[in-house]
This record gives C-alpha cells, sequence and structure tokens, in this order.
C-alpha cells in the first residue's frame, strides 16, 4: 500500500488527504492547529500523524502550507526523509520555495520538486476539502532538472489519485511571471473592485458579471500578502499595465470621445478573442 504525507490541512492539503484516502493511500498528516489534525483523523480521512520518525515511509510528501513556512518545514524535516519519498511543495509562488528547496534536497539526498495545482475556491480551510478539487484541472511543475523524464513520469504517477487533467512543466522563473498575470492580478482587482461605496447598494441591480468579477475578493488575506511580495516585481509591473489601460477607457469617456472608447472596447473584445478563440 502507497503512502502519502500531507502538510498543511486548509483546502489544498485537505483536499489532497481526501483524494489520496478515496484511492486507497494510506494518508499521514501534520498540521499546525491539532484540532483540525484529530477532525481529520476522526473522519477518517487521515490513517495518522506525520513525524520525523515516518516521513521516510512515504512514498509522496506534499507541502501545503504558505511559502516560508514551506521552507522552514522542509528545513526541520529534512534530515529525516531519506531516498524515499518525492517530496514536492504546493506554494503559489515558485522561486522562494524552489531556490531554497533544491540545495536542501540536494544536500539530504531526496527528491524535491516544485508544484503548483491550478486549482481552488474562494473558500478556505479543511472543511471546504475536496476529493474531487483537482479533477481535471492543471498542475505546473518545476523540476530540478527540465529534461529528466524519468522523473516527470515518477510525478504523473504520484499524483495520479488526485486526477489533474493535464500538466505543465516550466521554471520557477516562468511561473511566477505567468501567474502574477492569471492568479495574483484577478485577486487584486477583484479586492479592489468591491471597495467602491456602490458595491454595498448592488442588491438587485447585479448578476453574472458582478459575480465573476468578485468571487475571488473574498480571499484568505495573510496568506496572499505573502504571495504578492514574493512576487512583487512582477506583480506590480502587471498592476500598472492594467492602470494604463483604465486610464485609457477613463480618458476616453471623460473626453467624450465615442470613436476612442469604441476603439478601445474592439481591441479587448479583439484579444480575448485571439487569445481564448
Amino acid at each position: 500500500m502507497s503512502t502519502v504525507g500531507v502538510f498543511g490541512l486548509g483546502l489544498i492539503g485537505g483536499s489532497f488527504v481526501k483524494a489520496y484516502h478515496a484511492a486507497g493511500w494510506t494518508v499521514l498528516a501534520h498540521n499546525r492547529s491539532r484540532s483540525v489534525l484529530d477532525f481529520a483523523k476522526l473522519s477518517g480521512d487521515v490513517d495518522g500523524e506525520l513525524t520525523k520518525e515516518n516521513i521516510g515511509e512515504c512514498d509522496l510528501v506534499l507541502i501545503t502550507i504558505y511559502p516560508e513556512a514551506a521552507v522552514s518545514t522542509l528545513r526541520e524535516f529534512a534530515p529525516y526523509i531519506g531516498e524515499k519519498p518525492l517530496v514536492m511543495d504546493c506554494c503559489g509562488t515558485k522561486r522562494v520555495v524552489c531556490e531554497a528547496a533544491f540545495p536542501i534536497a540536494e544536500e539530504y539526498g531526496f527528491t524535491f520538486v516544485g508544484g503548483h495545482p491550478m486549482a481552488g475556491t474562494q473558500y478556505s480551510g479543511y472543511k471546504y476539502a475536496k476529493a474531487t478539487l483537482y479533477h481535471n484541472q492543471p498542475m505546473v511543475i518545476v523540476p530540478p532538472r527540465y529534461d529528466d523524464i524519468f522523473l516527470l513520469g515518477r510525478v504523473k504517477s504520484l499524483l495520479s489519485p488526485a486526477g489533474f487533467g493535464r500538466y505543465s512543466v516550466t521554471t520557477a522563473e516562468a511561473h511566477d511571471a505567468m501567474i502574477a498575470f492569471t492568479s495574483q492580478l484577478a485577486h487584486v482587482v477583484s479586492n479592489a473592485y468591491v471597495k467602491s461605496p456602490t458595491a454595498k447598494q448592488h442588491h438587485g441591480f447585479s448578476a453574472g458579471s458582478y459575480k465573476d468579477l468578485t468571487r475571488v475578493a473574498w480571499l484568505n488575506a495573510p496568506m496572499w500578502a505573502e504571495l504578492f511580495l514574493e512576487n512583487k516585481d512582477y506583480l506590480i509591473g502587471e498592476v500598472d499595465c492594467i492602470i494604463d489601460s483604465l486610464t485609457a477607457y477613463r480618458d476616453a469617456m471623460r473626453d467624450n470621445d465615442r470613436e476612442k472608447l469604441t476603439t478601445l472596447l474592439e481591441e479587448g473584445k479583439r484579444l480575448k478573442e485571439e487569445i481564448d478563440g
């Protein structure tokens, strides 16, 4: 029987726990809050606590906590991991973790791979975790060596219980540059959008557009603040870009320039068609 160890029982870690439990794996877990770990054990999703004594028995170890905590946890447990487990973090940025983790793994003789499951909800915590969260969703892999086909095959095999739909292999730098646009900017814009004084009166006047744009305004503020600051070099560039675009729309409306405004709107529509079909 295969064994997975999971650090962190929030939405991401909890969903891995439930998926691997459903697949028949032995599940060990470690969580800062003892009450959540006890609940997960009581529910049957977790078979036991992940410790320094048993981490080396795992086939796969998933670190699903904040980046700084992920690095410190890896340093603490590194001497006890051994050669058997594949260790993977699931943090939202990759440079901070991978730059620290690859040398630690080399020093202690285990295999570490960066990972980022591209799935989630606006909710956080174990109570919102579900075994199907990752079904058919993308998974981004940041390996220590880009051309290690054997390692990538091992990663896909060990992650198969989660049910990911496709895998992307990239570098930590490229990942963080892209995620600033595809995820982090969306959270910034959504969170800022609901600060309009009009928002409190929206009921009865809003439908799909409002719901789509505000879904991720409901976020885990400490976690996203850490991610934003770790990736601020790329994220600030994306924020500046959208500010410039919004300024152009505002100026066209201020100047009553219908032709300019129409052109801006047509450009956005055309780009959306080119990007997504």
